[in-house]
């Protein structure tokens, strides 16, 4: 049975799951979730990675989910920095600082290549799913991706950001067209991915703080982040993975695989941002496969 927990991160909590009991005999995978701010409810499926002797680790990032809510938390606060204490502070909560793997998608595949440029010693292994290495190409490719939109739906969008009334209707409607392309192409959206925007749009504080009011439009302090010239320092063996109508883009993840040595790429040819959700069955063998030949498990 999943077991479900906090662990004390200064004032605050983090929740936080584990699934399988094979925490101690090969190396845990730990889910880092997307937004920031979208909880783990939408990377649920990731839990299928589990066996018998490989855990499977979600988490709610603080400001998210089940864990601590700040909504009125200066600005500030909020930071890579913050994230990556975070999940060292989770990690050691665990007693797993001797070794691990990290899955981390979207956005969580850009905090755990932070975490992974500083070399830790307990790290075997890096999955980066969906994540770009740049946010400057990351909105420079969303806005060639909304060129393509029908051209109602982009008046909508341009109006909408210039006036800064990013919370109109109509606004929320003409990003769902742009959602329904490259973010996920599953028709209705399953719950667990529901649940994740739904809590997001209940609480945006870290969401809109970090990125900005949607996917596309990036105003927020991640606006500049980019980790390109960081990358050589990867020292573990690295998996990227992203799906053919990806709003991260080959030109977007294309950095991971140039720059980390040995790197391997995947691409789902029916997906977008989600194969974790759109082709669930071949991403998670894809997944397995790699960490079986990664960390040295048997295979199944």
């Amino acid at each position: 049975m999943p077991q479900e927990n906090f662990a004390s991160f200064g004032n605050h909590r983090t929740w936080y799951r584990v699934t399988g009991d094979g925490i101690g005999i090969h190396p845990p995978v730990i889910v880092l979730h997307g937004g920031p701010g979208a909880a783990h409810d939408y990377v649920d499926s990731f839990k299928a990675l589990a066996r018998p002797d490989r855990a499977v680790i979600h988490y709610d990032q603080l400001g998210c989910g089940r864990s601590t809510h700040l909504p009125d938390a200066d600005p500030r606060f909020w930071t890579v920095e913050l994230f990556l204490a975070e999940l060292d502070n989770l990690i050691a909560h665990l007693g797993i600082t001797e070794g691990y793997t990290l899955l981390g998608q979207s956005w969580g595949g850009m905090l755990a290549a932070e975490h992974a440029v500083r070399r830790p010693r307990g790290l075997k292994a890096l999955i980066i799913a969906n994540s770009p290495a740049s946010m400057v190409t990351w909105v420079a490719e969303a806005n060639r991706l909304c060129a393509d939109l029908p051209p109602d739906i982009q008046e909508t969008l341009i109006r909408h950001e210039t006036a800064g009334t990013t919370d109109d209707p109509a606004y929320t409607a003409a990003v769902d067209v742009f959602y329904e392309r490259h973010l996920c192409r599953i028709k209705p959206w399953p719950e667990e991915v529901k649940r994740s925007f739904a809590q997001m749009a209940a609480d945006p504080t870290v969401y809109h703080t970090m990125n900005g009011p949607s996917e596309f439009h990036v105003v927020g302090t991640l606006k500049s982040w980019n980790i390109t010239a960081q990358l050589e320092q990867i020292d573990v063996p690295t998996l990227v993975i992203s799906g053919k109508y990806d709003e991260a883009t080959p030109r977007a993840v294309q950095p991971y695989v140039e720059h980390i040595p040995g790197a391997r790429w995947e691409l789902f040819e029916h997906s977008s941002h989600m194969p974790h959700v759109e082709e669930t069955g071949r991403c998670m063998s894809v997944i397995d496969r790699f960490l079986v030949e990664a960390v040295g498990q048997n295979p199944r």
